[in-house]
């Protein structure tokens, strides 16, 4: 489904986790990383289809997730023709879409990129909200920046409930004019079936 130009809908998904990390996935058997994102379908609407990639590509819910803002139009990038099916050459040109900022509501272990019988991904990991988009294929960048931009307004506010069990400190004495943050227990749990590395600079990749 292609509109008068040769773009065809799409959503791009921007998933936080508590501490404003987005979800960084690897392109399955390939060394390229990105959100994940994919076509509308006829009928759908932005958001229906927002919350079907979301499943087939990370594995998550509605109920995982809080939309936290959306891009204001669409966003296009157009793709070189080397990367353009031939017979789809001369009608399509690229890719407009609508970006989702959500924030996860349910623990890592929900995560799960074999969800379908069509994994998109074969690797994942949490990176800073600016990620480093020397990875992401170059005809996707100037996007990619347009949407981190325009949704950076509306990043909630960082959870920093674990900074002193991270730090290896006690918790700091309270005083009448305070009152320390409550405790939990950190870590990261692994979602069945992907992969991850907390080392931004290696992936680890599903054999």
């Amino acid at each position: 489904m292609l509109d008068r130009e040769g773009f065809r809908p799409n959503v791009g998904i921007i998933l936080l986790n508590q501490k404003n990390q987005v979800f960084w996935g690897k392109r399955i058997r390939s060394h390229s990383w990105q959100f994940p994102q994919g076509g509308i379908d006829r009928g759908e609407t932005p958001e229906q289809a927002m919350y079907r990639e979301l499943h087939e590509e990370v594995g998550l819910k509605p109920e995982h997730v809080a939309i936290v803002a959306r891009t204001r139009d669409w966003l296009r990038y157009e793709v070189p023709d080397r990367f353009i099916r031939r017979e789809a050459r001369g009608h399509y040109r690229g890719q407009k879409q609508i970006w989702y900022l959500l924030r996860l509501m349910a623990q890592d272990w929900h995560l799960n990129l074999r969800a379908t019988n069509h994994p998109e991904f074969d690797a994942w990991r949490w990176n800073d909200y600016w990620v480093p988009l020397d990875v992401v294929i170059e005809f996707k960048r100037g996007v990619y920046e347009m949407a981190l931009t325009e949704l950076a307004r509306y990043l909630p506010r960082p959870d920093t409930r674990n900074r002193y069990l991270r730090g290896g400190n006690r918790q700091p004495r309270q005083t009448a004019e305070q009152t320390a943050p409550p405790l939990r227990p950190s870590g990261i749990e692994l979602p069945p079936g992907a992969s991850f590395d907390p080392d931004p600079q290696t992936a680890s990749q599903r054999s």
